[in-house]
């Protein structure tokens, strides 16, 4: 993953159309938004498969009435980054977020011993319509990813199907329905969409070893600045371009880091350090709940004041529970204020993997 994004959009079944309608809609999309969305090792699917549908959290899933399903950045240009940081609330719990986070013990993996990272998400998926109108709802799935205490040995991931659970409308689910098919694992041709799947240092589907911001994850490990605002101008550069703007890019992007489980305490702290620094980040909600745990959501709004990214931190331990994009209004079909887009994340040691 061009960051450990995973854990992210773990499967898409939706859409059947051939290449070429896909590559002419695609063509069209982004000539409307203006940016293509980047690719990642883990979660986004390579484009050569037939997989289409990733994370509304930088994208948006779209579809013709024949079914095409497309993907479409939201980007908003030219945004200046205000001053000075967070809000005093929202720096103080980074702050001691990092602290929580140094006088925690790492888990300690062992020789033969995997970093297991549990993941459960939920994105949006709508499909657009001729008439301009839209239908969404909203897709569950999940995952485990098994690290080994040598991240450059083999990693093992088991990758969960994508099932619709959540619909906004009778037409929502009808729509769905027609839209699921059979999994890709069927097709002899396209990617495996579900199952087990294995990768070197984190390689899966044959691509790069695991990053982080573009860099392969160990030497990141070793080379990140721990200094907060060494650490988020890098952030800032790597990401420049990408996203509704460059703070809401920059806090997702250190929940991607996060959410991959591995990274050292020292640099996890840093981590909540440089977020502390992103201008907006405020504090969205003190008793956020995501997949059954409660945290403090920490948040930043998009310029045009529709969305929120938020990364949601249990304060007791400095542990990131998850992120999620929050819908502010009606949106293509999803009611305001709902959570369309998350993900949570729990890490154990365990002594084997499938």
């Amino acid at each position: 993953m061009d960051d450990l994004q995973l854990l992210r959009e773990m499967r898409s079944d939706i859409g059947s159309a051939p290449p070429a309608t896909l590559a002419r809609g695609r063509e069209k999309v982004m000539a409307g938004v203006g940016q293509a969305p980047a690719t990642s090792a883990r979660g986004e699917i390579p484009a050569e498969s037939n997989v289409r549908q990733i994370r509304f959290r930088r994208r948006v899933l779209l579809a013709s009435a024949a079914a095409a399903v497309l993907v479409g950045g939201i980007v908003v240009a030219d945004v200046v980054r205000p001053t000075p940081g967070a809000t005093a609330e929202a720096a103080e719990v980074l702050n001691n977020a990092a602290l929580a986070t140094i006088q925690a013990s790492d888990p300690v993996v062992g020789p033969g011993q995997y970093l297991k990272v549990d993941t459960k998400a939920v994105y949006a998926s709508t499909v657009a319509r001729e008439d301009g109108t839209a239908v969404s709802w909203l897709d569950s799935t999940g995952g485990q990813v098994y690290i080994p205490a040598d991240l450059s040995g083999e990693w093992v991931w088991n990758r969960e199907p994508r099932i619709p659970t959540t619909f906004f409308s009778e037409e929502a689910r009808a729509e769905a329905q027609r839209q699921t098919v059979p999994p890709s694992n069927a097709n002899s041709d396209g990617p495996q969409l579900e199952g087990i799947i294995r990768g070197q240092a984190g390689a899966f589907y044959g691509g790069s070893p695991e990053q982080i911001l573009g860099t392969p994850l160990v030497e990141a490990i070793d080379s990140f600045p721990r200094d907060p605002q060494e650490l988020l101008d890098l952030i800032y550069d790597r990401t420049k371009g990408k996203g509704p703007s460059p703070e809401s890019e920059a806090l997702t992007s250190i929940a991607s880091a996060l959410r991959t489980g591995v990274i050292p305490a020292d640099l996890r702290a840093a981590l909540y350090k440089a977020a502390a620094l992103i201008p907006g980040v405020v504090v969205a909600d003190k008793q956020a709940t995501l997949d059954g745990r409660q945290g403090v959501a920490l948040g930043v709004y998009w310029a045009d004041g529709k969305f929120r990214e938020d990364i949601i931190i249990d304060p007791a331990n400095g542990q990131m529970i998850g992120e999620r994009t929050m819908f502010l209004v009606d949106e293509a079909g999803i009611p305001a204020n709902t959570a369309a887009d998350w993900t949570s994340v729990k890490s154990s040691v365990v002594d084997a993997a499938p």
